[in-house]
C-alpha cells in the first residue's frame, strides 16, 4: 500500500512541541483569550438557532408575511424533499443510485484510512467531516429507498401520497388549494374544479438530521479542503511529508460527492444554520482540549497550538474563515435555484 501511504506513519503527525498535560500549558492568558473566542461562537450560533428555529417550529400556528413569511418557508422541510430531484426528469432512482455510490465509495476511504493510518487519524478535523459526509449519503440512502417507493405507489395509482394517514410523529400536513372565498358554496365550486389537492408532509425527525448533517457538512468541507489546498500544501512545514492519493482523494472527493448531490436534490438551505456549523468545529475543538489536557499529544493543527503566543489570533482568524465557507456554499446554491429555474421552469421543483 506504499502508493497510499506515500511515506511513514510519522510524517503526518507534527512535530511535538510543549507538553499539553500540565497547569502551566492551560493557566495563562492565551487559553483565557481563545476560550472567549470559542465562548463567544457558542452563544452566537445558540441565539441564532434558538431565533429562528422556534420561528420556524410555530410557522404553521399562525400566517407571517413579507419577508418574515419567506424565511419561514426556507426553514420548512418537507418529507418528499429529502428524496425528490430537483427535476421533474430526473427520476428518484437516478439520485438513490448516486447517493448509494458515494457512500460506498466514502465508507470504504475511510475504513481504508484508518487501517493504513491508525486510529490516531481520526484526531483530524478532515476525518471528522469525512466520517460526517459518509453519514449523510448513508441516511440519504434510506431516504431515497424510502422515497422511490413512495413515487412507485403514486405512478402506480396508489393517490394517499405521502403517507396522509401515517403516523402523527412523522409531522403535520401542509394543504395548498385555490385561494379562499368567504362564501363556502364558492370554496366548495373551486374545490370541485381544481384537478389536484396537493398535500405535503412536513419532515420528521430523521429528515431534519439529515438536512442540517447536510448544511454542516457543506460548510466543513469547503473549509477542510480550502485550508489543506490553499494554506497547509503551499506552506507545509511538517519534515518529510510527501502527498499521496489516499490524502489527495480525502481532501477532494468528499466536495466533489457534496456538490453532486447538491446539484441534484431539493433541499432548501436556510442560511441560519450556519450555527450547526459552528457548532460541529465548536465541538472538535473542545474535543482537542479535553484530549490534550488529559494527554501529552500532538496537535493535528499547527494553529490549535495554545503554546504560541498568535494562538488568539490564529484562533479568531478559522472562526472568521466559517463565514466566507459557508457562503460560498449558499451563493453557489442560489446560482443553483437561478440557472435552473431560468432553463427549465416547468420542471423545475425547489420553489423555495
Amino acid at each position: 500500500m506504499s502508493f497510499l501511504t506515500g511515506s511513514p506513519k510519522g510524517s503526518w503527525e507534527p512535530i511535538m512541541t510543549v507538553k499539553t498535560n500540565t497547569q502551566s500549558y492551560w493557566i495563562n492568558w492565551r487559553v483565557l483569550l481563545c476560550a472567549i473566542w470559542v465562548l463567544l461562537s457558542i452563544i452566537f450560533s445558540s441565539l441564532l438557532l434558538w431565533k429562528y428555529e422556534k420561528r420556524s417550529r410555530n410557522v404553521s400556528a399562525r400566517n407571517g408575511s413579507g419577508r418574515e413569511k419567506q424565511e419561514e418557508n426556507s426553514a420548512i422541510l418537507y418529507e418528499d424533499e429529502t428524496w425528490k430531484p430537483c427535476l421533474k426528469g430526473i427520476h428518484p432512482a437516478w439520485l438513490l443510485a448516486f447517493r448509494v455510490f458515494a457512500f460506498i465509495v466514502l465508507l470504504v476511504l475511510l475504513i481504508v484510512n484508518v487501517v493504513v493510518d491508525g486510529g490516531e487519524i481520526l484526531l483530524y478535523y478532515t476525518q471528522w467531516t469525512f466520517a460526517s459526509i459518509t453519514f449523510y449519503f448513508g441516511l440519504g440512502s434510506i431516504l431515497s429507498m424510502h422515497g422511490c417507493y413512495q413515487h412507485h405507489k403514486k405512478s402506480s395509482g396508489d393517490n394517499k401520497v405521502d403517507n396522509v394517514d401515517g403516523d402523527a410523529e412523522q409531522g403535520i400536513f401542509d394543504v395548498h388549494i385555490l385561494p379562499q372565498s368567504s362564501n363556502a358554496s364558492d370554496q366548495e365550486k373551486n374545490l370541485g374544479a381544481s384537478e389536484e389537492v396537493i398535500v405535503r408532509q412536513h419532515a420528521g425527525t430523521w429528515g431534519y438530521i439529515f438536512q442540517i448533517t447536510f448544511q454542516i457538512n457543506a460548510g466543513a468541507a469547503l473549509l477542510t479542503d480550502c485550508v489543506f489546498w490553499f494554506v497547509f500544501v503551499p506552506f507545509l512545514t511538517i519534515k518529510d511529508y510527501n502527498l499521496n492519493f489516499l490524502v489527495i482523494i480525502m481532501h477532494s472527493i468528499n466536495a466533489i460527492f457534496l456538490i453532486g448531490d447538491t446539484a441534484l436534490n431539493c433541499l432548501p438551505f436556510p442560511w441560519f444554520r450556519m450555527g450547526y456549523f459552528c457548532l460541529w468545529t465548536v465541538a472538535y475543538v473542545i474535543f482537542q482540549w479535553i484530549v490534550h489536557a488529559c494527554k501529552y499529544l500532538w496537535w493535528p493543527y499547527p494553529f490549535l497550538d495554545l503554546s504560541s503566543s498568535y494562538a488568539p489570533l490564529w484562533y479568531f482568524a478559522v472562526a472568521l474563515l466559517h463565514i466566507p465557507c459557508y457562503g460560498i456554499f449558499t451563493l453557489g446554491m442560489k446560482l443553483k435555484h437561478y440557472v435552473l429555474s431560468t432553463r427549465y421552469p416547468d420542471s423545475y421543483q425547489c420553489v423555495r
